[in-house]
């Protein structure tokens, strides 16, 4: 289950604290609690990527981006991301929280965050965020007209190699993927014949 509360729990503080620019750090404190647990009672690697929400949608917030969005009729979704976990995270452990917006390119924003524990990193994920929607448009909006809407003039901050290296490997992997043969007694659902 989504966790709702925790999540407008982070948007009314995201309410409340000042404005950050769009290179800012936003940095938030959560709970690993035991409903976010797996079986070997650390935090779930999907959970994990819940529990960022918590981190990124009031960081967008705090950044003046709603405004833009409602106005625009926009939203926003991830694209794609890359996790690597280090540290394992209990129950009831504390932790901190830190995400920021990297640059955009021709088509995407790319954005990063970190969950920190005891002065230790423990996980740290790379996303491409798209911004999607508008009035009567469908697909994807050019992240320029984003930062024009919020009277940003300057070109993206390069962004690091290993983010740009990352993002060139993306565009080479097949979509959609390849399915391996499956023997027709195995199949169930709606895969393809």
């Amino acid at each position: 289950m989504y966790p709702i509360f925790r999540f407008l729990r982070g948007m009314s503080a995201a309410r409340r604290a000042p404005r950050i620019g769009p290179f800012d750090a936003h940095v938030s404190t959560h709970r690993c609690w035991p409903w976010d647990l797996d079986p070997w009672m650390e935090l779930n690697n999907g959970r994990t990527l819940t529990l960022y929400d918590l981190g990124r949608v009031p960081m967008v917030l705090r950044m003046g981006l709603f405004d833009t969005f409602r106005e625009k009729n926009w939203g926003f979704t991830v694209a794609g991301n890359s996790v690597r976990y280090r540290r394992r995270i209990r129950a009831m452990q504390r932790f901190t929280q830190v995400s920021r917006m990297m640059g955009w390119d021709h088509r995407f924003l790319y954005m990063e965050q970190s969950i920190w524990s005891g002065g230790e990193c423990c996980n740290h994920i790379l996303l491409r965020v798209a911004i999607v929607g508008g009035k009567g448009r469908s697909g994807i909006v050019p992240p320029a007209e984003l930062v024009a809407a919020l009277g940003i003039t300057e070109p993206s901050p390069p962004l690091p190699e290993w983010v740009q290296t990352w993002t060139r490997s993306e565009s080479q992997r097949p979509w959609p993927p390849v399915l391996p043969a499956i023997p027709v007694g195995e199949r169930t659902g709606d895969l393809p014949a």
